[in-house]
């Protein structure tokens, strides 16, 4: 499955507007609700929340992308993002405060570093991941 990287990075800026809200409401069950859409994504990041909102209202208004990614890094870092904001909405919920803070705060730093630099932390985590057990590397390719 081959990815439009921009919609990626549109669900990352969306995710970190999310995650900015339970920084400042302290709600573990927006948080929980962020980690549902991770986990949806994690399955098909092309069926994600974000992503159905990418395709719908964005996409359609770009021209095609120059090239395509594998979807598999994406997926990754939506399951470590999945265990960042599970994690963080089982303390604001417990009343674990600080342990929801310090993971939401995790989550926020990656998703804005992907929504403004492109840099996906959980991709580049997957790869080196890759690199580390011998693997293949999964490459961008030219789009159609």
């Amino acid at each position: 499955m081959l990815l439009d990287p921009r919609g990626p990075r549109f669900a990352a800026a969306l995710t970190a507007a999310v995650i900015v809200a339970v920084l400042i409401t302290g709600s573990g069950w927006l948080a929980l609700v962020q980690a549902a859409v991770f986990a949806i994504t994690a399955v098909d990041p092309r069926r994600g929340p974000y992503g159905l909102l990418y395709r719908a209202l964005v996409a359609p208004r770009l021209g095609r992308p120059a090239e395509l990614e594998p979807a598999a890094p994406v997926r990754f870092a939506q399951v470590l993002g999945f265990g960042f904001t599970l994690v963080a909405a089982a303390g604001y919920l417990s009343g674990a405060t600080a342990l929801g803070l310090v993971m939401a705060a995790f989550a926020l730093v990656a998703a804005f570093l992907n929504a403004a630099f492109g840099l996906c932390l959980g991709c580049e985590a997957f790869l080196a991941f890759r690199r580390l057990t011998g693997r293949p590397l999964a490459a961008r390719i030219p789009a159609p």
